[in-house]
């Protein structure tokens, strides 16, 4: 049997299947995140894109994210080492610093639920869309403590 992909394949020799599955379908990239000027310490919230479907931990409109969407980030093999951001169980982050990826990871586990189960999804968590809200400080009540 053949070592897992992810094991032997740089991110950038990743087929676009293989890249696409690398995504543990937490949620977390859809949060609102706001960063201090000054410090540049990142602060994560319980609001999520507008476009996030919060029941689904999905994306509404993956395929046309980046029209829709002026701020969302496209995943690159370079940028997935410098966003400050990116969650510490995320599969694009652990590759890139030769991490292996956990156990409820789909492609470990072999079923999409487990993220889900494991708790590490952001389902159930959402407690506003970033287009129900006005102004920069309707973000603030929404600060989370810590990474979720």
């Amino acid at each position: 049997m053949s070592e897992a992909f992810w094991k032997t394949t740089p991110l950038s020799q990743m087929s676009p299947e293989q890249w696409e599955s690398l995504c543990d379908g937490c949620g977390k990239c859809c949060l609102a995140k706001l960063e201090d000027e000054d410090s540049g310490e990142i602060y994560w919230t319980s609001v999520g894109c507008r476009l996030f479907d919060a029941e689904a931990c999905r994306c509404h409109d993956y395929e046309n994210r980046f029209a829709k969407v002026a701020d969302c980030v496209r995943l690159t093999p370079d940028n997935v080492k410098t966003i400050s951001w990116l969650p510490a169980t995320c599969a694009y982050r652990l590759i890139a610093e030769r991490e292996d990826l956990y156990w409820w990871h789909p492609l470990v586990s072999g079923d999409p639920m487990t993220v889900h189960e494991a708790g590490i999804s952001i389902r159930g968590r959402v407690e506003a869309l970033e287009d129900e809200l006005d102004e920069p400080e309707a973000y603030f009540p929404y600060i989370l403590e810590e990474e979720p």
